[in-house]
């Protein structure tokens, strides 16, 4: 008899798991990602690139934005258009060997623009995710927790991937940077031993100047001076991929406590699997 107990819980308790895994892959998956695909729109509009229909884009002003380090060892003013430095008025102090501190000045023209890689690799990575969450039919129903977690994971993989790409910026070597395009758009050109690079990190933009030098010993020194300033959008940006990784970590945290039943199925539902797996596989 205890048995018997025993066994009719198990079972009554495996249906009530049953029941709220068909909704959660029939209702609630789609209820976040329709979530999501609103907080990732949000995310492109504040892009100043032509992203995912992003029209505004194209009426997009040009950004006036002055970066400075105390005490007045660099001080740049800068132009932004989309992803690229259109105009910069760059002026700094170095320190030369048993001389006075001497100041260099370069400029960025119109005609040959600085490209910020990093804002259009992060918009391409959310555009990404867009596409993926509109590659799935609205009245399809998932079938498996493991579809879901198919989909889960290309979406977050652009959305880790994009937010990496403006907090952890690209470290350069010196002579990497020397030998980059963006440094032969400086007008006039600087000295061998003087280079600078613009980069983005969380939300400022930073530019860094790395002076070489060698010792009697043939021991090289760089001594690197930094400005930076603060691109508001950006600050927004970075909240909206928190928001969206959060919220798409959470389901699959969610679906993963599923994955231990391996005989939990939507059965009762028009399958429809290769509309989902199929066509992700074949488009990405």
């Amino acid at each position: 008899m205890q048995n018997n107990k025993v066994a009719d819980s198990e079972n009554e308790e495996a249906a009530c798991l049953q029941k709220e895994f068909e909704w959660i892959l029939t209702e609630e998956v789609h209820a976040v990602l329709n979530q999501l695909h609103i907080i990732l729109v949000e995310c492109v509009k504040r892009f100043p690139l032509p992203l995912y229909g992003n029209d505004s884009a194209n009426n997009v002003k040009q950004e006036k934005y002055v970066l400075t380090s105390p005490p007045d060892q660099l001080r740049t003013v800068i132009s932004v258009n989309g992803d690229s430095i259109a105009h910069a008025d760059i002026q700094f102090r170095v320190q030369r060997a048993h001389q006075q501190a001497i100041v260099y000045r370069t400029y960025i023209q119109n005609e040959n623009p600085w490209k910020l890689n990093q804002l259009l690799d992060a918009g391409n990575h959310v555009q990404e995710a867009l596409l993926h969450i509109d590659n799935i039919e609205k009245r399809c129903s998932f079938c498996s927790s493991e579809e879901v977690l198919h989909i889960l994971g290309k979406i977050l993989g652009c959305l880790q991937r994009g937010r990496t790409c403006l907090i952890v910026p690209h470290k350069k070597t010196v002579d990497e940077i020397i030998k980059s395009g963006n440094m032969k758009c400086l007008f006039p050109t600087l000295p061998d031993d003087l280079a600078i690079t613009f980069y983005i990190q969380s939300h400022k933009l930073i530019l860094a100047v790395y002076q070489s030098s060698t010792s009697r010993g043939l021991t090289t020194k760089c001594d690197v001076y930094q400005a930076e300033c603060t691109i508001p959008w950006l600050n927004e940006v970075l909240v909206l991929f928190t928001v969206a990784l959060q919220l798409c970590q959470q389901l699959k945290d969610k679906i993963c406590v599923f994955t231990q039943y391996k005989d939990f199925t939507v059965e009762s539902k028009p399958r429809r699997r290769s509309s989902v797996s199929v066509r992700m596989a074949d488009k990405y």
